[in-house]
């Protein structure tokens, strides 16, 4: 059974079809079910005669496989692209690669095509498109009977067009057919109403060529030093930090949900394999990595999907589009600042389940960036963000407000709520910055600040 929100959207794309248009845009909040609504759009046309076979497009070989397996599913028929299958599943960079007597299935089929995460997608012409905007705009726009685009994050942090979308003359708004956001979803018990730890320090002193400096936190560290994230997120102290609040959150959530489990987003694989090693030895864990070097990515990640091992880490393997429904923790330690990406993440640990405890715990540092993200993940178009900047010069760097930590603050549609915890620990730990100089930083104490959107949403 369709939810309502899903069936809303249906029949949405349908109407707007019937009446001779022939693109859908839906923008709907990460772990909503987005491939489900497609797949039943999908099966709409087919069962009205309206289209003849069905191709979708999507970012990763991972989302990929779970597009095919839900078509599959929701169609009853092979989805593999094969002799007699209904259509099938492709990566974006499958598309670069495709020859013309695929293209070709176009002209000779009445055929819908499906984008996935189409924000990957960019341009308005072939004179500001990328690759993969380049080829939607030269063999399928003009060609596909229909075309589905699909959302959570409805924005580029380039602020270029996203391809077959379609903005607003004023102000250059993005113009969606169908909205479903994250406050509706956790109205609906759709998805998990997310918490965010910003961990912090008040006491970091850094040492260089003899010269300590004294800063207040680590927004101000990276700010005024030239310490780079990447140093701070591979810092020893910070990652035991950060990564023990994550244990100990999963396993109080495994007290209720046995199979419940924990994502690691790491920086790189060398990165990855020092997280794993402190998972094993300092807290007693089971961890597996995946990254984009291994030979089979997809087979390590079911596996996880369908076992009791507590956590995935991951290097560009699992930010979005992935499902892992028993993922219920995340901890952020990623050199990708972006909200967009930062929403991914975030999307990974909200799938609803039928396990008694529905908690979901996203765990990071309290860098500028990130506290801003963190402090309006309830606008499900941040300003700045759901615009297209049609200027010469584009402002990538989005500074969040950094709020008093003892007060708690009102938000558009909810409320934060403020916890401190203090920890002494005076331990050195040698990073490198990215000059290649030896820097020694010292954390004396973290404290904790947990940020809860839609703690007050309201129900019609």
């Amino acid at each position: 059974m369709l939810r309502h929100w899903q069936s809303q959207s249906v029949d949405a794309a349908l109407s707007k079809y019937s009446d001779g248009q022939r693109h859908f845009l839906c923008l709907a909040t990460p772990g909503a079910g987005k491939t489900v609504m497609a797949a039943e759009v999908a099966k709409r046309l087919l069962d009205n005669q309206m289209v003849d076979l069905v191709i979708c497009f999507s970012p990763s070989t991972a989302v990929a496989a779970g597009i095919q397996s839900t078509f599959s599913w929701k169609l009853e028929c092979s989805f593999n692209g094969g002799i007699g299958s209904i259509g099938g599943s492709y990566t974006y960079q499958n598309m670069l690669y495709l020859k013309d007597c695929f293209w070709s299935l176009l002209n000779r089929y009445r055929v819908l095509v499906v984008f996935d995460e189409i924000h990957h997608c960019a341009g308005s012409s072939l004179e500001d498109a990328n690759a993969w905007g380049a080829k939607i705009l030269t063999k399928v726009q003009q060609h596909a009977a229909y075309t589905l685009a699909l959302t959570g994050t409805p924005w580029r942090s380039d602020k270029t067009p996203i391809v077959l979308t379609s903005y607003t003359d004023e102000g250059g708004e993005i113009l969606c057919d169908y909205v479903y956001g994250l406050g509706e979803a956790i109205r609906d018990s759709v998805c998990r109403l997310p918490k965010i730890v910003l961990v912090d320090s008040d006491r970091l002193t850094l040492s260089e060529s003899g010269e300590k400096k004294l800063f207040e936190s680590f927004s101000d560290l990276l700010r005024n030093s030239s310490t780079p994230y990447l140093s701070v997120i591979s810092h020893h102290v910070a990652m035991k930090y950060v990564l023990g609040l994550g244990c100990n959150k999963l396993s109080q959530i495994r007290c209720h949900n046995s199979e419940a489990g924990g994502l690691i987003v790491a920086a790189s694989v060398e990165h990855a394999r020092q997280i794993q090693q402190m998972l094993i030895q300092d807290f007693n864990q089971t961890a597996v990595i995946v990254t984009y070097r291994d030979d089979e990515p997809l087979r390590k990640i079911d596996n996880y999907r369908h076992s009791s091992t507590q956590w995935i880490v991951s290097v560009g393997m699992i930010s979005e589009g992935t499902d892992i429904p028993r993922l219920q923790v995340c901890c952020h330690l990623s050199s990708i600042k972006t909200e967009l990406y930062f929403r991914q993440v975030l999307g990974r640990i909200m799938r609803i389940t039928d396990s008694p405890n529905q908690d979901a715990w996203l765990y990071t540092l309290a860098d500028e960036q990130l506290t801003g993200f963190a402090e309006r993940i309830n606008e499900d178009l941040p300003e700045g963000y759901s615009i297209l900047d049609t200027s010469e010069e584009l402002e990538m760097n989005i500074k969040g407000n950094v709020f008093i930590q003892s007060q708690p603050v009102k938000t558009n549609g909810g409320s934060l709520s403020v916890s401190e915890i203090s920890d002494e620990l005076c331990i050195n730990d040698l990073i490198n910055s990215d000059k290649g100089s030896a820097l020694q930083l010292q954390v004396e104490r973290f404290r904790e600040r947990v940020v809860e959107a839609f703690v007050m949403v309201e129900i019609n």
